[in-house]
């Protein structure tokens, strides 16, 4: 029985559109907050919304793409940075986490979306979670890290620093996580596996 495959040509050009979305997010002001002056920016909202929507590896993909034409020079980090000095910066950890984070949430995305069906309540709540998770268990790590290192602070400071963007990464996660529900019911199958059978997906998905 012949399965549904990803087309790869489709699969490059969604990588390209959304790290040009990511881009795109540093277009809004950036807003310098706490001890370094780590700003406050859209992209976690970007990097989130991306691997919710395209799943783990084209949204790892599309992160790692954006994180890479960075610093090979092209001024689309905060603030129009570019080059490989931005990882001196008390930036770099988080920016460095956006790929992982985006390969945990779209792993995440892709367990809610085959398990949930038809519950759009629990998806919502279950897709804010993996993005959270994807915060937690890197970005914000990271960027402790990186500002403990590249700002000289010591870690329980670098901890305190980092609390300033808490609840925005909360709210960014909550915008996230409901674009992308809106997004996978216009388009249920984004993310269905190739070992999905053709028959088994949604009329409006085979046509």
């Amino acid at each position: 029985m012949n399965q549904r495959r990803p087309s790869t040509v489709t699969d490059l050009a969604l990588v390209a559109v959304f790290a040009g979305v990511i881009s795109a997010a540093t277009l809004a002001p950036a807003i310098p907050v706490g001890p370094v002056g780590v700003p406050i920016t859209l992209q976690t909202l970007a990097v989130a919304l991306t691997a919710m929507i395209l799943g783990p590896w084209r949204g790892f993909a599309a992160t790692a793409l954006y994180v890479i034409v960075g610093l090979a020079g092209l001024p689309v980090f905060a603030g129009g940075a570019s080059g490989l000095g931005v990882l001196a910066k008390p930036s770099a950890g988080y920016l460095l986490a956006f790929p992982l984070a985006a390969l945990l949430i779209g792993f995440l995305t892709r367990i809610v979306l085959t398990r949930t069906e038809g519950r759009n309540g629990l998806r919502w709540a279950l897709l804010l979670l993996a993005g959270l998770a994807g915060s937690f268990a890197f970005v914000h790590p990271m960027g402790i890290a990186g500002i403990a290192l590249n700002a000289g602070l010591p870690l329980d400071k670098a901890f305190l620093a980092d609390l300033v963007y808490w609840p925005g990464d909360i709210i960014k996660n909550i915008a996230a996580s409901f674009v992308a529900l809106a997004v996978h019911r216009a388009f249920p199958g984004l993310l269905v596996h190739p070992s999905v059978q053709l028959d088994q997906l949604p009329e409006a998905v085979r046509s």
